[in-house]
């Protein structure tokens, strides 16, 4: 993507999704500057579970700024959502971002083999959840002072 006009139909679907009220994506601002993105691929409300997908420019990665994005958008998930799931897939070499769900606390359920095509070649995703019941789940869900998190406060 060279231009503005470029980022339009990505910027329609994405309206689409949260009109619709199947997740939502966000920009990452770190000091004023749009450093990445991160949000949710969509909600199966049926199962009460969604995935949260991120990517963040590699000059800002290793500064944990994806790891408290992506605890914001987990406690969004179980507080406000009142979801059962969460999962996160990452492509299997890509240490950096397989590191969040690991420092997160989510537990590595399996691998898909070519889940995803990337530049036109195919990469096997690590497969990880976390469930409102895991003891991972309810530390994120408690505050900086210990406290839980009641609905209304962020």
């Amino acid at each position: 993507m060279r231009n503005v006009s470029d980022y339009e139909p990505v910027i329609d679907a994405w309206l689409k999704q949260f009109a619709a009220e199947d997740g939502f994506q966000a920009g990452v601002i770190y000091r004023g500057t749009l450093v990445g993105m991160a949000g949710f691929h969509g909600m199966d409300r049926r199962n009460e579970q969604t995935s949260i997908g991120y990517w963040l420019a590699e000059e800002y990665q290793g500064k944990g700024i994806m790891t408290r994005v992506c605890r914001f958008l987990i406690r969004y998930a179980f507080a406000e959502w009142k979801l059962n799931r969460v999962e996160i897939r990452c492509g299997v070499e890509n240490h950096k971002s397989r590191a969040i769900p690991e420092r997160l606390g989510f537990r590595m359920e399996g691998v898909i083999r070519d889940g995803e095509q990337l530049s036109g070649t195919f990469t096997d995703l690590a497969v990880y959840g976390l469930l409102r019941r895991d003891q991972a789940a309810e530390n994120l869900m408690k505050d900086r002072n210990g406290e839980e998190e009641t609905e209304g406060t962020k």
